[in-house]
């Protein structure tokens, strides 16, 4: 999953007019649309959401890559919840919890530290958080703040790295044109004329 949704981010990155121009053709919808599938994608468990900051980075620049992550972000803290308190038989949390590092076993489960710090634990730590706060009947307002606080600045700084590669590779490949042109105009200038004689009469 991980792999294909960077390769998918590495795609838009480079067909990002194409994709930009897909997305803008919608008009007004393109940005609910790009929250609504952040949203979803953030709120299933085992989720990877990196490459898809960086992708609405790419399409959108970074203010409003950004804006989207982050809306999305809370949309998602808060749908995760509600599926987690419905679904959380799905996971084996008591493994799940004692397999979790030392220094993270210092904070009393459920509390704002141990979100926060699972939270910082790449892959399974999203799903952990998501599903204790669930399980162990926190706030939902104190699982928000604890995922925004962590994921939300990663995700805006995903954001200006999607918009800042995007232009970088779009430099790359303006220069490379540029000098393509030149080469085939100077071989164009330069290459030897051939001229037939005519016979004499």
């Amino acid at each position: 999953m991980l792999a294909v949704s960077f390769v998918l981010a590495a795609l838009v990155i480079r067909f990002q007019p194409i994709v930009e121009h897909t997305i803008r053709s919608i008009g007004p919808f393109a940005y609910p649309l790009a929250t609504a599938v952040f949203t979803a994608v953030a709120s299933a468990p085992f989720s990877v959401t990196d490459a898809l900051a960086i992708m609405n980075g790419a399409i959108f620049g970074p203010l409003w890559g950004s804006v989207v992550n982050a809306v999305g972000i809370v949309l998602a803290a808060m749908v995760g919840y509600w599926i987690n308190h419905r679904a959380s038989h799905l996971l084996d949390l008591d493994r799940a919890l004692e397999r979790l590092p030392r220094w993270v076993k210092r904070f009393p489960v459920g509390s704002p530290g141990f979100l926060i710090a699972v939270r910082i634990i790449p892959g399974l730590g999203g799903t952990v958080a998501t599903a204790t706060a669930a399980a162990f009947r926190v706030p939902m307002w104190v699982h928000v703040w604890t995922m925004s606080v962590v994921a939300i600045p990663l995700c805006v700084l995903l954001a200006i790295f999607g918009d800042r590669v995007t232009v970088v590779v779009h430099r790359y490949e303006t220069r490379i044109h540029r000098y393509e042109t030149r080469a085939h105009e100077y071989i164009l200038r330069h290459r030897p004329r051939f001229y037939v004689r005519r016979k004499q009469p």
